[in-house]
């Protein structure tokens, strides 16, 4: 199944300040582009289930993250650095 993803406001504001904080910016960069790529298929069954939520890890970040799949989208909630 093919998904829309989405980063909720203050994830994509974490991210940014884990981005500006990164000695290796490009790294960060790499790893939030491949979570889009990866989670915009089969969302569902690529996570971990954490609490009532998914987690996906990426080196050098990992999301939290709820699928719709009635609405086909996947909500990045939350983003950190490992």
């Amino acid at each position: 199944m093919r998904f829309t993803v989405v980063w909720v406001p203050s994830a994509e504001a974490h991210l940014a300040h884990l981005w500006n904080q990164a000695p290796d910016r490009q790294a960060v960069t790499d790893s939030a582009n491949r979570i889009d790529r990866e989670l915009k298929e089969d969302a569902d069954r690529k996570g971990v289930l954490w609490g009532p939520f998914l987690a996906f890890f990426d080196d050098p970040l990992s999301v939290l993250y709820v699928v719709d799949k009635g609405d086909c989208t996947v909500r990045v909630i939350q983003v950190r650095r490992n």
